[in-house]
């Protein structure tokens, strides 16, 4: 009796295996700490949802690489495919291939640059970028305005990839709320790609530092950069008190250096939010059904104050 229910059993999970849509999702690089949050969303949606089998792979931030990973994706047949680019710029043609074949794609969290003209059966997941600069900087205006800082303040801003339109939204953004406020005053002193990565932020800001030229702010497009960033500044025995940093993303290190008075401002951007979305309109076009081609999940801004209601979201 065992065994007979043994073999129904296995003969059951087969075909559900069989009749699970399989998602093949290209991740611009694991060792991202904000991408591997969003993998961790995707695993997660895709569980809660039930009959979908992932297949996730890393791109390693290389191009051909993940074209590579498409095509094969293509090649095995796959229902869906979701993608985080690792070049905005070669959206276009990935975005062809998977219309030639028919395939549904989702562009997840990095903006395609085609993302205005993409097929009816792709779509495009994320957060207005924009909004994140604008929100780290206008929080950065008030706090050194209440220095008595507005009007000389000397800041740097740490970017991310340059092939990202993240990395030029958030840090256009930036300026223009810095230049449109109250802090009309505060110059720009650098401004370096530090590609998203603590160390290489780290790095940036030393080199500042020893320039000898004042810091009284440093704005980074994401958590990463802001604590490399602040890691520097406490080597050099700089007081967390005499200058402002900002990151984006609210992640797990971002709001540990919040609590410890060193990070400043950070903005909560929805990893969770964006892979639960990125799953529901993979699965959806796979069905044929009518998907918006922009979902936009909104950035919301975390200081000292609202910390509380943003531990354990990202």
């Amino acid at each position: 009796m065992k065994t007979f229910l043994a073999a129904v059993s296995a003969v059951a999970l087969m075909a559900a295996a069989a009749d699970a849509e399989t998602i093949a999702v290209s991740m611009q690089s694991f060792d991202n700490n904000f991408q591997t949050l969003l993998r961790e969303g995707l695993q997660s949606r895709a569980t809660e949802v039930g009959g979908v089998e992932l297949q996730v792979e890393d791109a390693q931030t290389d191009v051909a690489k993940q074209l590579n990973q498409v095509n094969n994706f293509i090649a095995s047949g796959v229902d869906a495919m979701i993608v985080t680019l690792a070049d905005t710029s070669a959206a276009p043609g990935i975005s062809q291939a998977a219309a030639d074949a028919g395939i549904p794609l989702v562009y997840l969290n990095l903006q395609p640059a085609n993302v205005d003209s993409l097929p009816a059966t792709q779509a495009y997941v994320g957060s207005a970028e924009a909004d994140s600069g604008r929100l780290g900087a206008e929080a950065a205006c008030a706090l050194l305005k209440a220095h008595g800082k507005q009007d000389d303040a000397q800041a740097y801003l740490l970017m991310g990839d340059l092939a990202h339109e993240a990395t030029r939204e958030r840090t256009q953004a930036a300026k223009d709320a810095l230049a449109a406020g109250d802090c009309k005053g505060v110059t720009i002193a650098d401004e370096q790609p530090a590609a998203w990565q603590r160390t290489n932020a780290l790095d940036l800001t030393t080199n500042w530092i020893t320039s000898g030229r004042p810091i009284d702010l440093v704005l980074a497009n994401n958590d990463e950069m802001a604590i490399g960033a602040i890691q520097a500044l406490k080597a050099a025995g700089t007081s967390m008190e005499d200058v402002v940093v900002v990151g984006i993303d609210a992640t797990q290190d971002g709001l540990a250096a919040m609590q410890a008075g060193e990070l400043d401002v950070t903005v909560f951007q929805n990893a969770a939010g964006q892979a639960a979305g990125a799953i529901d309109a993979a699965l959806a076009l796979s069905r044929d059904e009518k998907v918006a081609s922009k979902v936009m999940i909104p950035f919301e801004l975390v200081t000292p104050d609202s910390i509380a209601r943003f531990a354990g979201r990202n």
